[in-house]
């Protein structure tokens, strides 16, 4: 992988990271088009380094206070949210892996995507929780939906919105308390697949591509994050849904034909 490669892979990270059309569905696309199939679920997850960098900086004051206060409502929130999708990534890791790199469900995941934003929309003006009334059993709703997200084209983070809109939470909380999820979700599989970076696989990954990929992933995800959040308190779910829609469709038609 050279260094245009990694800066292109890195930009897609950063940017569907964070909207909800699927960061990993969209590199393996990227990773096809430029010959790098085999990298697999190893180059998204080092790739997904620089959203963590980007999520980071925009939470750092809560994240020092829930450092602070570990046994604050909105620790505890977060930590309950993140048992279910933990659970699902250490006990199908290796399946979820072997399905990235196939990228034969992609198709009918971005559809999946799609459908469920296309409803969440239709609860995007319902919601009336605030941040404070979120409760635990909707934290542990929507960390069952960010463990479904592991799926390569299902998104994380349209997915963990929409269940927060299914629980009529506001969606300026919903956004929110979604990106502050991601946080342990992201930092923990890079930390699994940090194995994997030190057991090899430079000639597809090398150091400065990584950087360069890691640097463009950060900044393109920071720019993302703000422009959702600032989507999401006028804006509609749909024009989303009907991309991945559209998206799933060509690729379930490439593949039936040969072509992909």
């Amino acid at each position: 992988m050279n260094w245009f490669e990694a800066a292109i892979l890195g930009i897609i990270q950063g940017l569907t990271e964070f909207l909800p059309i699927s960061s990993t569905g969209h590199l393996y696309l990227g990773r096809h088009l430029f010959g790098l199939d085999e990298a697999g679920l190893f180059l998204d997850t080092m790739l997904h380094l620089g959203t963590l960098i980007a999520v980071i900086l925009i939470y750092r004051r809560e994240i020092v206070m829930m450092i602070r206060r570990p046994l604050s409502r909105l620790s505890l929130l977060v930590v309950v949210g993140t048992i279910p999708t933990a659970f699902i990534g250490l006990m199908f890791e290796d399946w979820f892996e072997k399905i990235a790199q196939t990228g034969m469900t992609i198709g009918w995941e971005f559809l999946a995507t799609g459908l469920l934003l296309w409803m969440a929309d239709t609860f995007k003006d319902k919601g009336k929780k605030s941040l404070e009334e979120i409760s635990f059993g909707d934290a542990f709703l929507i960390g069952l939906f960010q463990g479904a997200a592991i799926m390569p084209a299902l998104s994380r983070s349209g997915l963990t919105i929409a269940a927060a809109l299914f629980r009529r939470i506001d969606k300026a909380a919903a956004a929110y308390f979604s990106f502050l999820l991601s946080i342990p979700s992201i930092a923990g599989a890079v930390i699994l697949q940090g194995k994997k970076l030190m057991e090899g696989g430079t000639e597809v990954l090398p150091l400065s591509a990584l950087m360069i990929g890691t640097a463009c992933s950060a900044i393109f995800g920071y720019l993302a994050v703000k422009w959702m959040i600032s989507l999401l308190k006028t804006g509609s779910l749909k024009g989303f849904a009907i991309y991945v829609f559209i998206l799933g469709m060509v690729i379930l038609s490439t593949q039936f034909t040969g072509t992909f």
